[in-house]
Protein backbone atom coordinates (compact mmCIF):
# COMPACT_ATOMS: atom_id res chain seq x y z
CA UNK A 1 0.00 0.00 0.00
CA UNK A 2 1.48 3.59 -0.68
CA UNK A 3 1.10 5.64 1.73
CA UNK A 4 2.39 9.48 2.49
CA UNK A 5 2.17 12.13 5.63
CA UNK A 6 1.83 15.60 5.75
CA UNK A 7 2.36 18.53 8.25
CA UNK A 8 0.49 21.38 8.18
CA UNK A 9 0.71 24.53 10.20
CA UNK A 10 -0.98 27.93 10.41
CA UNK A 11 -0.95 30.63 12.77
CA UNK A 12 -2.83 34.41 12.41
CA UNK A 13 -3.07 37.06 15.01
CA UNK A 14 -6.55 38.20 16.51
CA UNK A 15 -8.00 40.70 14.50
CA UNK A 16 -9.21 44.14 16.24
CA UNK A 17 -12.33 44.23 13.95
CA UNK A 18 -15.08 43.52 16.73
CA UNK A 19 -17.23 42.53 13.47
CA UNK A 20 -14.87 39.73 12.51
CA UNK A 21 -16.08 36.09 13.76
CA UNK A 22 -14.20 33.51 15.01
CA UNK A 23 -13.69 30.58 13.30
CA UNK A 24 -12.36 27.40 13.56
CA UNK A 25 -12.60 24.14 12.15
CA UNK A 26 -15.58 25.78 10.20
CA UNK A 27 -17.43 26.47 13.85
CA UNK A 28 -18.00 30.22 14.35
CA UNK A 29 -16.90 30.47 18.27
CA UNK A 30 -19.92 33.14 19.02
CA UNK A 31 -18.74 36.07 21.53
CA UNK A 32 -15.13 35.49 20.39
CA UNK A 33 -12.68 37.83 18.77
CA UNK A 34 -12.08 36.99 15.55
CA UNK A 35 -8.71 36.38 13.86
CA UNK A 36 -7.02 38.78 10.93
CA UNK A 37 -6.41 37.00 7.89
CA UNK A 38 -7.38 37.61 3.66
CA UNK A 39 -9.90 34.43 4.06
CA UNK A 40 -12.05 33.86 7.30
CA UNK A 41 -8.09 32.90 8.48
CA UNK A 42 -9.98 29.81 10.16
CA UNK A 43 -6.49 28.38 10.95
CA UNK A 44 -7.86 24.48 11.82
CA UNK A 45 -9.08 24.41 7.88
CA UNK A 46 -5.80 26.34 7.05
CA UNK A 47 -3.40 23.53 8.99
CA UNK A 48 -5.71 20.79 6.92
CA UNK A 49 -5.26 21.80 3.92
CA UNK A 50 -1.89 22.36 4.41
CA UNK A 51 -1.51 18.85 5.69
CA UNK A 52 -3.37 17.06 2.37
CA UNK A 53 -1.69 19.08 -0.19
CA UNK A 54 1.66 18.23 1.45
CA UNK A 55 0.58 14.35 1.92
CA UNK A 56 -0.18 14.16 -1.89
CA UNK A 57 2.49 16.40 -2.76
CA UNK A 58 0.41 19.05 -4.18
CA UNK A 59 2.18 22.32 -2.82
CA UNK A 60 0.25 24.46 -0.38
CA UNK A 61 -2.91 26.19 0.75
CA UNK A 62 -0.93 30.01 -0.39
CA UNK A 63 -0.17 28.34 -3.47
CA UNK A 64 -3.14 27.03 -4.19
CA UNK A 65 -5.18 30.03 -2.77
CA UNK A 66 -2.28 33.00 -2.60
CA UNK A 67 -4.01 35.85 0.01
CA UNK A 68 -2.68 38.24 -3.35
CA UNK A 69 -5.63 37.28 -5.19
CA UNK A 70 -8.44 39.75 -3.96
CA UNK A 71 -11.21 36.48 -5.18
CA UNK A 72 -10.38 34.72 -1.87
CA UNK A 73 -10.52 38.06 0.32
CA UNK A 74 -12.68 37.11 2.97
CA UNK A 75 -13.55 33.09 1.77
CA UNK A 76 -14.56 30.51 3.71
CA UNK A 77 -11.99 28.12 4.40
CA UNK A 78 -14.23 25.22 4.45
CA UNK A 79 -14.94 25.59 0.76
CA UNK A 80 -10.91 26.06 0.16
CA UNK A 81 -10.36 22.92 2.30
CA UNK A 82 -13.27 21.18 0.04
CA UNK A 83 -11.37 22.27 -3.23
CA UNK A 84 -7.86 21.18 -1.97
CA UNK A 85 -9.57 17.70 -0.97
CA UNK A 86 -11.14 17.30 -4.78
CA UNK A 87 -7.55 18.00 -5.80
CA UNK A 88 -5.96 15.30 -3.64
CA UNK A 89 -8.32 12.99 -4.76
CA UNK A 90 -8.25 13.78 -8.43
CA UNK A 91 -4.42 13.28 -8.42
CA UNK A 92 -4.88 9.57 -6.74
CA UNK A 93 -5.23 10.13 -3.21
CA UNK A 94 -7.43 9.17 -0.89
CA UNK A 95 -7.67 11.09 2.63
CA UNK A 96 -7.01 7.86 5.51
CA UNK A 97 -7.19 10.77 9.05
CA UNK A 98 -6.24 13.98 9.99
CA UNK A 99 -5.32 14.69 13.51
CA UNK A 100 -5.16 18.56 15.07
CA UNK A 101 -3.80 20.25 17.44
CA UNK A 102 -5.08 23.57 17.94
CA UNK A 103 -3.12 26.09 20.77
CA UNK A 104 -4.59 29.01 22.18
CA UNK A 105 -5.11 30.20 25.90
CA UNK A 106 -9.03 31.01 25.17
CA UNK A 107 -11.24 30.13 24.33
CA UNK A 108 -11.70 26.57 24.40
CA UNK A 109 -11.79 23.83 22.37
CA UNK A 110 -13.51 20.87 24.40
CA UNK A 111 -17.13 22.32 24.03
CA UNK A 112 -17.11 23.13 20.13
CA UNK A 113 -14.30 19.90 19.21
CA UNK A 114 -17.55 16.97 18.32
CA UNK A 115 -18.77 20.09 15.48
CA UNK A 116 -15.44 20.70 14.30
CA UNK A 117 -15.00 17.39 13.85
CA UNK A 118 -17.95 16.42 12.33
CA UNK A 119 -17.66 19.25 9.91
CA UNK A 120 -13.57 19.33 9.20
CA UNK A 121 -14.66 15.27 8.68
CA UNK A 122 -17.81 15.74 6.26
CA UNK A 123 -15.51 17.77 4.01
CA UNK A 124 -12.44 15.41 4.28
CA UNK A 125 -13.99 12.44 3.45
CA UNK A 126 -12.25 10.48 6.43
CA UNK A 127 -11.94 11.33 10.47
CA UNK A 128 -10.05 14.21 11.83
CA UNK A 129 -9.39 14.53 15.05
CA UNK A 130 -9.18 17.72 17.23
CA UNK A 131 -7.51 18.83 20.23
CA UNK A 132 -7.09 22.09 22.29
CA UNK A 133 -4.14 22.31 24.05
CA UNK A 134 -2.67 25.87 25.64
CA UNK A 135 0.48 28.20 25.64
CA UNK A 136 0.27 28.30 29.33
CA UNK A 137 0.77 32.80 28.95
CA UNK A 138 4.18 31.78 26.87
CA UNK A 139 4.94 33.64 23.93
CA UNK A 140 2.26 35.42 21.84
CA UNK A 141 -0.23 32.35 22.07
CA UNK A 142 -0.09 33.14 25.42
CA UNK A 143 -0.40 36.55 25.78
CA UNK A 144 -3.72 35.86 23.40
CA UNK A 145 -2.85 37.49 20.43
CA UNK A 146 -3.13 34.80 18.16
CA UNK A 147 -3.93 31.30 17.39
CA UNK A 148 -2.27 28.32 16.02
CA UNK A 149 -3.12 24.63 14.48
CA UNK A 150 -0.77 21.69 13.81
CA UNK A 151 -2.20 19.00 11.42
CA UNK A 152 -0.93 15.74 10.37
CA UNK A 153 -2.57 14.03 7.47
CA UNK A 154 -2.13 10.28 6.08
CA UNK A 155 -3.03 9.74 2.63
CA UNK A 156 -3.08 6.54 0.22
CA UNK A 157 -2.99 5.65 -3.62
CA UNK A 158 -6.48 5.27 -4.31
Amino acid sequence: MDLRVGQGFDVHRLSDDPARPLVLGGVVFEGERGLHGHSDADAVAHAVTDALLGAAGLGDIGTLFPDTDPAFAGADSMALLAEAVRQVRAAGWVPGNVDCTVVLDAPKVAPHRDEMQRRLGAVVGAEVTVKGKRAEQLGSIGRREGIACFAVAIVSRA
